[in-house]
């Protein structure tokens, strides 16, 4: 996850930015509010993607290690011993 100090900076670029993005589209002749509608999208874009990279990064990332299991065996005997690979060898005559 993204932590406060990173978020806040990154709030004050998007801040200075988005004027300065919008003043020079506006001024190479696009019209105000298609370069708004532009730009709106281009952000979007930019954040789902950036979402998906930390989703991919938390799905992946290395889990942590559980502590061990202490208990009552008996439900996995139980299972092991009614598996068919686990019948006693034939016995010999």
């Amino acid at each position: 996850m993204i932590d406060e100090p990173t978020r806040r900076r990154d709030e004050g670029a998007l801040r200075t930015l988005v004027p300065r993005v919008l003043a020079g589209l506006v001024r190479r002749g696009e019209d105000f509010d298609a370069a708004e509608d532009a730009l709106q999208e281009a952000l979007q874009e930019a954040l789902q993607e950036a979402l998906q990279e930390a989703l991919q990064e938390a799905t992946y990332a290395e889990p942590q290690s559980a502590a061990t299991e202490e208990g009552d065996d008996t439900l996995f005997l139980l299972f092991a011993a009614a598996t068919p690979t686990s019948r006693p060898p034939p016995r010999w005559r």
